[in-house]
């Protein structure tokens, strides 16, 4: 099998990926939409290939022809299953992006039916009853509730994704999961279908189901990186696959001189916030509302960056945690705008004018600003440093030269990067992550 998977966002292309790894298949994951051909999947055995985009949050027509277009490129380059990724907390909105998303890469493939669910266990995310459930609370209930972006008031899947879609969405609930996948699959037909999982074994119930249902005819799979991970479960299983283990996959990786450690932080969700407070490193905090007012703001902290002794001693650089004030004062949209442009520019800054080689990114938006901002294309995915967030090698392009100026600008180099949804990963994260960093 050679997984081929469209994401929403960067960071949920990184959680897809690592997961792939560590079940046993070799991942890439790819920036944008992929321009002429391209070679992303093994010679001589099957693998994982990810297209990360920056369409959770875009307008519809916009996030659909970006999808077509990755999806085709995937096909092309000899995909057999096509995954459509969203976040495992179901970001969206009445209007979109996740149906319309489904509607057009069923098109692609020709297929009639969908079949997935955000459901990741090992992220806590489970669904039950088409209700999805996220840290053992339902979605509306959680931290999602108040998302500055994606405000999530309902957890009924059903319920959230009809309005998105022309097409029929149906639920296969859990007794009917503990059934078989033969049970599943027989339900698959002429609808997006939502699946519960509560556990892992649900789950490669559901990809055995896609693997059947797609014997016969195409069938979009898709949803958190659960069935995808199981899909690679399989797959390892069916017999010897490259790179069949995670340390194999971590192995493939250049190794990266450590030269400096950055942690960059634009996430306001619950779980950055305290990964943020456990941090006892050096910190800078970015205010909006003082970026907004002129450059010296970030003049400032690049200065600060410079002007460091101990370059192997992580920093971090976060946003405010009020981010209420900001919003009213300049509104969601420009708040959000003016920290992926500072964030960015640092990293720009901290890499090829400081020679920083390790960067660790939180926040799914400021992952594609940054990633954007160095130019990279291409990220080879390795160890995770907490589940669904793997360490990669990246190399920046010109493109990514900081606007700071400097000798350095503009020269390709070779980093290690580790691109973080805002919800994933322990509180100690931002100092337990470099122990298997590459």
């Amino acid at each position: 099998m050679r997984l081929g998977a469209v994401a929403d966002d960067v960071t949920g292309a990184c959680d897809l990926a690592g997961r792939v790894v560590e079940a046993g298949l070799p991942a890439s994951v790819l920036l944008g939409v992929p321009v002429g051909a391209v070679d992303v999947f093994p010679s001589d055995g099957p693998g994982c290939a990810v297209v990360a985009l920056k369409v959770r949050t875009a307008p519809v027509a916009e996030a659909v022809v970006a999808s077509v277009g990755a999806a085709r490129s995937l096909m092309s380059a000899g995909a057999t299953q096509l995954y459509q990724k969203y976040c495992s907390t179901f970001d969206s909105t009445a209007s979109g992006n996740i149906g319309p998303i489904a509607d057009a890469l069923a098109d692609v493939i020709g297929a009639t039916a969908s079949v997935g669910t955000p459901a990741t266990p090992g992220a806590r995310r489970t669904q039950y009853q088409g209700t999805l459930f996220v840290d053992g609370v339902p979605l509306a209930e959680s931290p999602m509730r108040d998302h500055p972006l994606t405000p999530m008031r309902d957890s009924d899947l059903v319920r959230l994704l009809a309005p998105q879609t022309a097409a029929r969405v149906g639920l296969i609930r859990w007794e009917e999961v503990r059934r078989g996948a033969s049970a599943v699959a027989d339900r698959v037909d002429q609808a997006h279908m939502l699946v519960d999982a509560l556990a892992e074994d649900d789950l490669d119930v559901i990809a055995e189901a896609v693997l059947r249902r797609s014997a016969d005819r195409p069938v979009l799979a898709g949803g958190g990186a659960g069935v995808a991970t199981a899909l690679a479960r399989a797959e390892v299983r069916a017999g010897d696959s490259a790179g069949a283990s995670a340390d194999a996959g971590a192995a493939a990786l250049p190794a990266v001189p450590v030269t400096g450690r950055l942690i960059l932080a634009g996430s306001a969700s619950a779980a950055t916030r305290e990964q943020i407070a456990a941090f006892r490193g050096e910190r800078h905090l970015l205010d909006p509302l003082e970026l907004a007012d002129g450059p010296r703001a970030l003049g400032r902290l690049r200065d600060a960056l410079a002007a460091r002794e101990d370059n192997l001693a992580p920093v971090l650089v976060h946003a405010s945690p009020d981010v209420t004030t900001a919003q009213r004062a300049l509104g969601a949209g420009r708040a959000a705008a003016v920290l992926e442009h500072a964030l960015s520019e640092l990293a720009a800054f901290a890499v090829h004018e400081l020679g920083c080689s390790h960067l660790l990114v939180a926040g799914g938006e400021t992952s594609g600003a940054v990633t954007t901002r160095l130019g990279i294309t291409r990220l080879q995915i390795g160890r995770q440093a907490a589940p669904g967030v793997p360490w990669a090698v990246a190399t920046t392009t010109d493109a990514g030269a900081s606007d700071a100026g400097g000798d350095r600008s503009g020269d390709p180099r070779t980093i290690a990067v580790l691109l973080k949804s805002g919800n994933f990963g322990e509180r100690s994260l931002f100092t337990d992550a470099w122990e298997v960093a590459p």
